[in-house]
């Protein structure tokens, strides 16, 4: 059982306050950190769901969420009683975790995720700045309306199409043709992570808010929106990948 002071001085190189826009992310990925990197071994139990949500700056009712999924994915488990709380599964190296690391290794995951940021945010900027026909303001009202209509199934090929639609619109084909191949790649990443219903209702308010920055001729929010959201996308790969 980890004593709360122990457990204090042990995760204090992860646990961290998390920055505003993308709480539930940000604190998964730390969590998820604590368990790849043993700091909370198997069988042990975490900190306090309050020490846990004071130490990161989010609410309680987020770090549930975060805790739930980590539940779902066989990762903790919570128990009842005196002696109760949540508590690191044993988890064998399966074979297909040995398929994941495998994918995983081929990619430069940092990489990927530093240029997909630049090429992102460049586009949304500029869709921004030199504005939309009325043509391609609709197209990215279809894009984004395609997203909020998705099942869950479709939900991960409308968002890529929101986002190729937006680089497309940037008036660059160049900048299309790198987003496009560093777009299969973060597919590539993305499939080897769970789809997380409170991440997706998250990532759905930033597709607005960026939208709509984008057709008001906001560079400066809709660089901004797009960065954060690009923000929020590494760091749940970070803590699942890394």
């Amino acid at each position: 059982m980890v004593k709360k002071n122990d457990a204090g001085d042990r995760l204090t190189p992860v646990l961290r306050t998390v920055r505003a826009g993308n709480g539930f992310e940000e604190a998964l990925e730390q969590i998820l950190q604590l368990l790849r990197l043993g700091l909370v071994p198997g069988g042990e139990r975490l900190p306090a769901e309050r020490e846990l949500a004071e130490r990161m700056g989010i609410s309680r009712v987020t770090l549930r969420e975060v805790l739930k999924v980590l539940t779902d994915q066989g990762l903790v488990e919570s128990r009842r009683g005196r002696y109760g709380g949540t508590f690191v599964l044993h988890r064998p190296d399966a074979h297909g975790e040995d398929e994941l690391r495998r994918r995983v290794a081929a990619v430069d995951v940092e990489d990927t995720l530093r240029f997909r940021e630049v090429l992102e945010v460049g586009a949304a900027g500029l869709c921004a700045a030199y504005g939309l026909t009325d043509e391609g303001a609709e197209r990215l009202r279809t894009a984004l309306s395609a997203t909020h209509d998705a099942p869950l199934t479709e939900y991960r090929r409308q968002d890529t199409l929101l986002h190729l639609t937006l680089a497309e619109l940037s008036g660059s084909p160049t900048l299309t043709a790198q987003y496009a191949a560093v777009r299969a790649t973060l597919n590539d990443l993305l499939d080897c992570i769970p789809l997380l219903v409170r991440n997706l209702e998250h990532s759905q308010h930033q597709h607005t808010a960026l939208v709509e920055a984008v057709l008001d001729g906001d560079a400066d929010a809709a660089r901004e929106v797009m960065r954060e959201h690009c923000e929020g996308t590494a760091a749940l790969l970070r803590g699942f990948l890394s």
